[in-house]
């Protein structure tokens, strides 16, 4: 009776379970519509104009900017700042794993980075960095699930203030980089200087005549830092969709694993239930033979 018992507990705990999960699944699904169809939006325009800046930047020759990487490769003075976008709550599955393992990576092979600043959005980075001993110079609260332009563009500003005044010298994104809903890769993107085409994309590009107006170096002027913070606010967007896939994902599984548990338990209990009754039924017939 005691072991019946038990197990019909322990079938209520896993029906509970399942109904929570199924619960996290709907609402990550719903979240994930939301925040896919925002990220999809932004993509054409964020990678427009970072093409059209690249274009303008190989095929107006002698075009310089301070936020645009030199052709000669030249090392700036200043500290590396490194900006990692984690997730603010657990249960979305590999998702923080694989953004933490990939920064941990990017840490070890990069000189300066772990010695220049950090900077941290999401609680669940937290304790990973503290436990292997790396510094956080700032850890943003603000942007939540649906990041606002408005803070972001004041992040990519300040990123470019300090940049340009010299005190940091190099600025890279570890993100999770949204392709669609069954692929999504851990990267890190260096979001100043804007990288220059490589060789084959400037001499393709250099190919062709383009006239200006304004002049190139005016394009360029007010053309970057637009560019600069689209891409930025494009990775906080692929991060918050990624995140709510993997949750989504994650979800699913634990709501298939809690029912094949129910499943196996109900077997269990009738298992158990059908060898109560057997005990039950010979107690019976044995005190029935034995008075007669």
């Amino acid at each position: 009776m005691g072991k019946s018992r038990e197990i019909k507990k322990r079938m209520k705990a896993v029906g509970n379970i399942k109904r929570i999960t199924r619960t996290m699944q709907m609402i990550a699904t719903a979240k994930y519509s939301a925040s896919q169809q925002r990220a999809v939006a932004g993509k054409p325009y964020t990678e427009t104009l970072f093409d059209l800046v690249r274009e303008i930047a190989a095929s107006g020759g002698s075009v310089e900017h301070p936020l645009l990487a030199s052709d000669e490769g030249e090392s700036r003075k200043g500290k590396t700042l490194t900006l990692v976008l984690t997730s603010e709550r657990g249960l979305c599955g590999p998702y923080n794993g694989s953004i933490l393992r990939t920064t941990l990576k990017y840490f070890r092979e990069t000189e300066g980075a772990r010695e220049g600043d950090i900077d941290l959005v999401g609680k669940k980075g937290l304790g990973v960095l503290k436990f292997n001993e790396i510094p956080i110079a700032r850890f943003h609260t603000q942007f939540g699930d649906t990041p606002n332009y408005e803070e972001v563009q004041r992040l990519a500003q300040d990123y470019i203030d300090r940049f340009s005044a010299g005190e940091i010298s190099v600025v890279r994104v570890i993100y999770m980089r949204y392709i669609s809903a069954g692929k999504q890769i851990p990267e890190v993107m260096q979001l100043l200087p804007l990288p220059r085409p490589e060789g084959g994309e400037s001499e393709q590009a250099s190919g062709a005549d383009y006239e200006f107006s304004p002049a190139g170096p005016e394009l360029i002027a007010e053309l970057l830092p637009a560019a600069i913070k689209a891409r930025l606010f494009q990775a906080f967007n692929d991060a918050i969709v990624s995140e709510h896939i993997a949750r989504m994902v994650a979800m699913k599984a634990a709501t298939d694993n809690a029912g094949k548990m129910g499943k196996s338990l109900q077997r269990q209990f009738n298992r158990a239930r059908q060898s109560q009754i057997t005990t039950e039924l010979t107690e019976i017939i044995s005190g029935a033979a034995a008075l007669e």
